[in-house]
Formats: structure tokens, C-alpha cells, sequence
């Protein structure tokens, strides 16, 4: 009996853990995070755009350099049509000593970063959202207020050679978006490092 109710906790456990985290069509995690200029930004703070791009990414991953380029024209390019960049860093600092706030602070500096470059110091955010992987994109639009996951996964088919990009999905979705229509695909599987996340 005891070796039953064990298997039945694990199996909820386990359950939990898939479902865990935000899929399209839910509201949006709430979000108040330290930028790395010193101010807190929220997500509410973006109730007069049409939407926001959350970026769960990190300083050394492979495939977060890959696609920093890429994340700053998006910027660029979605911003002016309501669209905006917020990145959020979910790395725990002891398990990846480069991810600190300072070495942040510098690369958005060295970078020069458009958009803000917040810490989830808690991990409690990347958690609430479900990211797994840096960078693992979150597509939010502006319901009337309420903030609604549009589209979750990668950016485009191919991470390290941007040249060999043939479909790229968080354009498309965002296209979708400015068109009134939802994105299709709504979830591609979004490639990158493990979140590096305190035991």
C-alpha cells in the first residue's frame, strides 16, 4: 500500500512538472525585475503596446550569442510597431558565475541594449512561465489590458547560422498578431541551454 501511494505522489509530481507553466491563449505572469540600469520594470509597464517579446536568456550560452544579434533587430524592428524586447536573465549566479548582475550591467552596456535586461534573481518568473531553455522566447499580446501568451518557443529553424534561417517564427507569429490572426504554430520547441536553476 505504502509502495502504491508512494508511486501515485511521484506520478502527480511528475504531472505537475509538464504542466507547469503558461501555454498560449493564459494571461501573462505579472513581472517586477530589477533592470540593469537600476530601475524596476514591470510588465504592466507595457499596457500601451500591442504585445511584448520576453526573452529568457543568459550571457554565455552558445545559442544565447548566437541569437543576441538577432534579439536586438527584433527589437529594432517590432518595437516601433508595438512590440518591444524585455530580456530577463534566469540563471543563478553561483551555478553560473558569468551571469552576475555586473558582468549584465556590462554586456548591455557593451552591446548597447535597446530594451531592458532584467534579473529574475528569485527564479520564481522563469519558473512561472515555464522557460526551459536560454533563450526561450514568450510572445505576450495586449488584450485590452490583459496581457495573453501568444506564442512559445524559439525564434526561427536554426539557431547558430543565421544565414540558413528558412522560417522564422517569432516574425511570423508577431506578423500573425498585426494581421488580427493567431500564430501558426503557436509553440515551436525552443533550442538553447538548460536554465542554470538553485537546486
Amino acid at each position: 500500500m505504502k509502495k502504491m501511494v508512494l508511486t501515485w505522489i511521484w506520478v502527480l509530481i511528475a504531472v505537475l512538472q509538464v504542466n507547469a507553466g503558461v501555454k498560449p491563449g493564459d494571461n501573462a505572469i505579472e513581472f517586477s525585475l530589477k533592470n540593469v540600469d537600476g530601475t524596476t520594470v514591470s510588465l504592466s509597464d507595457y499596457d500601451d503596446q500591442k504585445g511584448v517579446i520576453v526573452v529568457f536568456t543568459c550571457i554565455p550560452c552558445p545559442y544565447a550569442k548566437a541569437y543576441e544579434e538577432r534579439i536586438i533587430k527584433l527589437h529594432k524592428t517590432y518595437a516601433v510597431k508595438g512590440f518591444p524586447v524585455v530580456a530577463v536573465n534566469p540563471n543563478d549566479e553561483e551555478l553560473s558565475p558569468e551571469d552576475t548582475f555586473a558582468n549584465m550591467k556590462a554586456k548591455a552596456e557593451e552591446r548597447e541594449y535597446p530594451f531592458p535586461y532584467l534579473k529574475d534573481e528569485s527564479q520564481e518568473i522563469y519558473k512561472a512561465y515555464g522557460a526551459t531553455r536560454t533563450p526561450h522566447i514568450f510572445l505576450l499580446k495586449n488584450e485590452g489590458g490583459q496581457f495573453k501568451v501568444a506564442y512559445i518557443g524559439a525564434i526561427d529553424d536554426n539557431a547558430m547560422d543565421v544565414a540558413s534561417v528558412h522560417i522564422k517564427y517569432l516574425e511570423n507569429a508577431i506578423s500573425a498578431l498585426l494581421s488580427g490572426t493567431n500564430p501558426d504554430p503557436a509553440t515551436t520547441k525552443a533550442i538553447g541551454c538548460s536554465i542554470k536553476t538553485k537546486g
